[in-house]
C-alpha cells in the first residue's frame, strides 16, 4: 500500500502541505506506539471540545498533552535519530537538505 504523503529515503519526515513533519520513532514498540497515538487522539479531541466551549484553562491543558504525546511519539522534542543530523522539521523540502530528493519525486 502506497503512503499517502511522501516520506524521506531515511525515513525521518513525510511531507504534507509542502512542509516537513517529522515522523514517529521507529524503535518504539508497536504497543508504546499504539498507547501514545492514543493519548494523542484524545488530547487532540480535548482540544476541539475545549475550543467550543471556549474554556481557555481547559484548552492549554488539552495543547499540553498533545505536546506530550507527540514528544513520547518522537514527533517533537529531542530528535530520535543519533547522527547529529538538524532537525529539519517545518521546512519546505525545496528548502531543505531533501531537495534533490524533493525535486525528483515531480
Amino acid at each position: 500500500m502506497a503512503n499517502k504523503y511522501p516520506h524521506t529515503p531515511d525515513g525521518r519526515y513525510f511531507v504534507a502541505k509542502n512542509r516537513l513533519w517529522r515522523c514517529t520513532d521507529p524503535r518504539l514498540g508497536e504497543d508504546e506506539r499504539r498507547t501514545h497515538i492514543k493519548a494523542l487522539m484524545k488530547a487532540r479531541r480535548a482540544v476541539r471540545t475545549a475550543q467550543q466551549q471556549d474554556d481557555e484553562d481547559a484548552l492549554r491543558q488539552a495543547r499540553n498533552a498533545v505536546q506530550s504525546a507527540k514528544q513520547a511519539l518522537g514527533e517533537r522534542g529531542p530528535v530520535w535519530w543519533d547522527d547529529n543530523a538538524p532537525d529539519e522539521g517545518g521546512l519546505a523540502p525545496h528548502n531543505s537538505s531533501y531537495a534533490q530528493w524533493w525535486e525528483s519525486q515531480h
